[in-house]
């Protein structure tokens, strides 16, 4: 099939897609979308760690990441296990190595779209450091352009995860991180930055027709989201789970114990399908400190994708959140927002939008601190929205210029140097060129 004078396009995507993670799904989303606009013949496809709900979700045809081909067996003889995990272990690995130099032979690009993929916290295998070199050094062999785009790193506790990432990333012809943090993380690694860049999560080019529209107000009293995240664990280096998750809760509980005592609405919300459980525990939490009166301000809304999500924050008038894609997804509802910080990439969303004063660590949380903040939100709403709005079409703008770049240079062979110095002149601090020089 032609496109133009060219052979129609075949563009890969990596990624924790089709998990039930709101915001992963949220930057594939927009990534396919601006793509289309470039290339709307191309053929795409998805390398997921759940394909079948990520061929579903996002309608592109979809592989897993890596794949199980034995039942998983125990032997009680240690030589017996060792024998088969190296004879199935290995014959597996071959054909993984195979099939993914037959999935991507006549791909043109491999993208790996944002997220905060660049860990190891969950593991070297499955989404891990390992599947991710592997997957890379797979399109260079194919001779595909690689491609980092607005990702997130760390942390990678492991010294092997390490050379893996560094070894990932050194393979790519483009290279950008969705913040500063991630990128003097890699650094401090020892990745030697060459022409990487410094853009914002691609969740914030989500199109307009995918965000819910503003309802109107027909209450006298706001209506508060509180989005609710379970035990980040490694991934925020936080303290032991009795330590920070048990007085997190304790803290937002009593936080909505003062809002109902004021007749406020709270809308629990969730990031992840795996979230459900921390809200049953909230629930569980508020009943020692809510009446049956009382809780009939509490609406806690069945929600199994990001439209749903959208759809509940556009209800609400201000949002307290601990998921980051959480975070995003209520500014781009240009609602006022605190975020309780579990990671550095929630600090620097917060002082990119210029709402540094409204992030809280989620180590020193307390239910007094939250609630002082949600009365500085309501006193000040009107110049946040202003500023928040402003805020989103910055971000919306270096987002597009960045999709111009990869696409329209990178993928289709068209340089614009006089846009290239553009994007280098217009990005703000926390979405600014690590080096000036120009992409590979």
């Amino acid at each position: 099939m032609k496109w133009g004078k060219k052979l129609r396009k075949k563009i890969a995507f990596f990624g924790h897609f089709g998990m039930g993670n709101f915001g992963n799904e949220s930057t594939l989303q927009a990534i396919i979308y601006h793509l289309r606009r470039f290339a709307p013949d191309a053929q795409l496809s998805c390398i997921a760690t759940g394909p079948q709900d990520a061929a579903a979700i996002h309608h592109i045809e979809a592989t897993p990441i890596s794949e199980t081909f034995f039942k998983s067996r125990e032997f009680r003889n240690p030589l017996a296990r060792l024998i088969r995990k190296l004879t199935v272990g290995i014959t597996s690995e071959v054909y993984r190595w195979a099939k993914g130099i037959a999935t991507l032979w006549h791909a043109d690009m491999l993208i790996v779209p944002g997220t905060g993929l660049l860990t190891d916290v969950y593991g070297l295998l499955n989404w891990g450091p390992y599947n991710l070199f592997r997957w890379s050094l797979t399109a260079k062999l194919c001779r595909c352009k690689l491609l980092f785009v607005s990702v997130g790193a760390g942390p990678i506790y492991g010294s092997f995860a390490k050379w893996l990432v560094k070894s990932s990333l050194s393979l790519a012809d483009f290279r950008s991180y969705r913040d500063s943090p991630s990128a003097q993380y890699l650094e401090n690694i020892g990745f030697r930055m060459i022409s990487d860049r410094v853009y914002p999560d691609l969740a914030f080019s989500l199109p307009d027709h995918a965000i819910s529209p503003q309802l109107p107000r027909n209450r006298c009293k706001p209506v508060i989201g509180l989005g609710l995240m379970p035990y980040a664990g490694r991934y925020s280096a936080a303290n032991p789970r009795n330590e920070t998750y048990v007085a997190y809760l304790e803290n937002l509980a009593k936080v909505v114990k003062w809002l109902v005592a004021r007749q406020y609405g709270v809308s629990l919300l969730i990031g992840n399908s795996l979230d459900t459980p921390v809200t049953q525990e909230f629930r569980s939490l508020l009943q020692k400190h809510l009446s049956d009166v009382t809780k009939g301000h509490i609406a806690d809304e069945p929600q199994f994708c990001g439209e749903d999500l959208l759809l509940q924050l556009a209800a609400t008038d201000l949002v307290v959140a601990t998921r980051y894609h959480n975070v995003i997804m209520a500014l781009l509802n240009n609602k006022p927002v605190i975020a309780i910080s579990h990671h550095p990439k929630c600090d620097s969303l917060m002082r990119a939008m210029g709402l540094s004063e409204y992030c809280l660590d989620i180590h020193t949380l307390s239910a007094d601190n939250v609630i002082t903040k949600i009365r500085h939100l309501e006193k000040n709403a009107s110049a946040l929205k202003s500023s928040i709005k402003k805020k989103n079409e910055e971000f919306r703008k270096a987002l597009d210029e960045q999709y111009a770049l990869i696409f329209g240079n990178i993928l289709l062979g068209t340089p614009n140097q006089e846009m290239d110095e553009a994007v280098l002149h217009f990005l703000p601090t926390e979405c600014s060129a690590v080096s000036q020089n120009p992409p590979s």
